[in-house]
């Protein structure tokens, strides 16, 4: 059976595709934005808005917080960030005697959803690979 609506709905079907095709392409945020997707985007921001509160902490505090609990009202760092599960990741927060650790790990490791890593010197190291290290590459 043939109808004449045919050939609109396979063009439809087609534009369709394309257009979920390009929705699932991520948008970069900002000039220079490192993130390959929308949740790397949420891992990173999270990253450097605690990277931020343990600075103004330790600078008002002459020593950085023991537990992501401490760091609430510290900048923009809410009551709500200082749960470890991030959606598509789980934060690890590691203090020691002079710094802490930072690590956001996904849940399903792959080219869109990096693993990180940080310390009290802010910089930001990334691995698609494995776990994220001091001595996996920064993001740029």
């Amino acid at each position: 059976m043939k109808t004449s609506f045919g050939g609109k709905i396979t063009v439809a079907l087609l534009f369709a595709s394309l257009v979920a095709a390009a929705q699932t392409t991520y948008q970069p945020k900002f000039h220079g934005d490192p993130a390959r997707s929308d949740s790397e985007a949420v891992a990173l921001g999270y990253m450097r808005t605690l990277i931020r509160a343990e600075h103004q902490y330790q600078k008002k505090n002459d020593k950085y917080a023991t537990a992501l609990s401490q760091l609430v009202h510290t900048g923009t760092f809410t009551r709500r960030m200082a749960q470890t599960d991030r959606g598509d990741y789980t934060v690890g927060f590691r203090p020691h005697k002079d710094g802490y650790e930072l690590t956001l790990t996904p849940k399903h490791l792959d080219a869109q959803h990096r693993s990180f890593y940080a310390e009290e010197d802010g910089v930001i190291h990334a691995d698609e690979e494995k776990a994220a290290t001091e001595d996996s590459p920064a993001v740029k």
